[in-house]
């Protein structure tokens, strides 16, 4: 069985040009060829600030860019067709597309309601801090533009639990509506984080559950995607989500591997959510993420020996995707927690080439940062294709150093040619010894990463010592597997 290799084909910085998925299309090829196996593409339905919405500002989910709304027919990616048609290039190609999935907020309604509710602290959610009163809330969604076609049903305030602005007074707020509770089964950061923002969807109200799972099947049946990548799940009842997918599935007839997206940096948050919903899904590891970002900026004082422990990749690799950062950890997101440039390369060592989790790879990472002229990594294509080629078999682990930590894979019968030896570092350079088995007693491992003419001679035992550079990374491959590297990749 190969490698599984995961990218998120999009940041949040990309230009407004309507044409991600006609690029998409376009890739297709190199990105199989590359040894990507899966895309996740981004939200692919109509947000409130239209072109300009990355999709998280959820509009209508029947408009994939058909129907002029928000000011505009495409959305920031192009239309309906050419996303279709990037889905059908991608599976031509063997690829598998996730599609992304937001039903936790709706923005940009088309209409006001008065509501009566009660206005929470932001900062305690089980407490309220007024008496019922009267607000104007932007709830009712009538789509004019897409006048009913696909599904009729018009959400109105009923639908949602509560909501960030009175227009009324034109004040800011968590407001409850009135007969309305946050949901139970979500993160307890907050009191209760079942909101998160604008119209907070009711998932408890089962006309509105019974209407997300409609809209599900329509979209299966429409584009024939083979996954999810589900958003903020740590702000919507795991209840919910139990249902959702198993009518999902149950539609589609196969298992549809899906990604919840629990930002949480506490493991047992995360082992937890899979617990309770049956383990239903994967997480990205969002704790190794923060290892990541924590030891660049430690300045080498960070403990590497340390750099896996409390990750989900450590715990439960079954339900594990490993990531380095994301379109919410880039600068000027959200969740801000960039993993500086130079300990890039580390991480990506880290999550492309050990055995445990599914990684996804940063568009942002592999094809650099245009809007602020950040470079790719380096060698991460290098390394992507070592993953795809060469990293399997049975893993030994090195993590005995304050800096200098590595690992090896022995390679196996069904991928000629593979095994790896790899050494990372965030302070100064060095060698370890390690075991790469007994089979390449005599033969010469190269480093991938250095592209110099080093080389490593296994002893009798199958031990190598392998070097790195100060604050890098190395990756060792049989000399065959290295020519076949650079040929292919360069």
């Amino acid at each position: 069985m190969n490698n599984q290799t995961l990218m998120q084909y999009f940041e949040w910085n990309l230009p407004a040009d309507g044409l991600l998925w006609q690029r998409t299309a376009a890739q297709a090829a190199a990105l199989k060829k590359a040894g990507f196996t899966a895309l996740w593409l981004p939200p692919a339905y109509k947000g409130a600030a239209g072109v300009h919405d990355v999709g998280y500002g959820v509009y209508d989910t029947y408009d994939l860019g058909e129907f002029d709304q928000k000011g505009t027919v495409p959305t920031k990616y192009g239309t309906k067709q050419e996303y279709l048609a990037a889905i059908k290039a991608l599976q031509a190609q063997g690829i598998a597309v996730l599609a992304d999935i937001v039903l936790g907020q709706r923005i940009g309604a088309d209409e006001t309601e008065l509501v009566e509710a009660e206005k929470f602290n932001p900062n305690n959610r089980n407490q309220s801090i007024s008496g019922e009163q009267q607000i104007k809330a932007w709830t009712r969604y009538n789509f004019p533009g897409r006048a009913g076609k696909y599904s009729g049903f018009v959400w109105d305030w009923t639908c949602f639990s509560g909501i960030d602005w009175d227009e009324n007074t034109r004040q800011s707020g968590v407001y409850q509506f009135a007969g309305k509770e946050w949901s139970p089964d979500v993160d307890k950061e907050l009191g209760n984080y079942d909101y998160l923002m604008g119209a907070d969807v009711d998932v408890d109200n089962p006309k509105v559950a019974q209407e997300l799972i409609e809209w599900g099947k329509w979209y299966l049946d429409l584009t024939g995607i083979d996954g999810f990548r589900l958003d903020a799940v740590k702000h919507i009842s795991y209840a919910f989500y139990e249902k959702w997918l198993d009518a999902m599935r149950a539609k589609a007839g196969k298992n549809l591997f899906t990604v919840g997206e629990y930002w949480s940096g506490d493991l047992n948050a995360l082992t937890a959510y899979l617990a309770n919903s049956g383990d239903r899904m994967s997480l990205f590891d969002v704790p190794l993420h923060m290892n990541f970002h924590n030891a660049s900026t430690a300045g080498g004082q960070f403990g590497m020996q340390g750099l896996l422990q409390n990750s989900l990749a450590s715990a439960d690799a079954m339900h594990a995707v490993t990531f380095v950062d994301n379109h919410d950890s880039q600068p000027g997101q959200s969740l801000q927690s960039w993993v500086e440039e130079w300990f890039k390369p580390l991480a990506y060592a880290v999550v492309l080439l050990r055995q445990q989790g599914v990684p996804c790879v940063f568009y942002g990472d592999y094809y650099g940062l245009r809007s602020d002229g950040t470079p790719a990594v380096p060698g991460i294509k290098r390394m992507v294709a070592a993953r795809h080629h060469f990293a399997y078999g049975p893993q030994h682990d090195y993590f005995d150093h304050d800096n200098i930590v590595g690992w090896t894979r022995e390679g196996d019968a069904e991928h000629p040619g593979s095994g790896c030896a790899v050494l990372i570092t965030d302070g100064p350079g060095g060698e370890k010894t390690m075991y790469v088995g007994r089979q390449f007693a005599g033969q010469v491992f190269r480093d991938i990463i250095r592209l110099d003419e080093q080389a490593v001679t296994i002893d009798a035992d199958g031990n190598g010592t392998f070097s790195v550079e100060g604050g890098a990374a190395s990756v060792w491959l049989p000399e065959e597997a290295y020519k076949a590297i650079i040929i292919e990749v360069e």
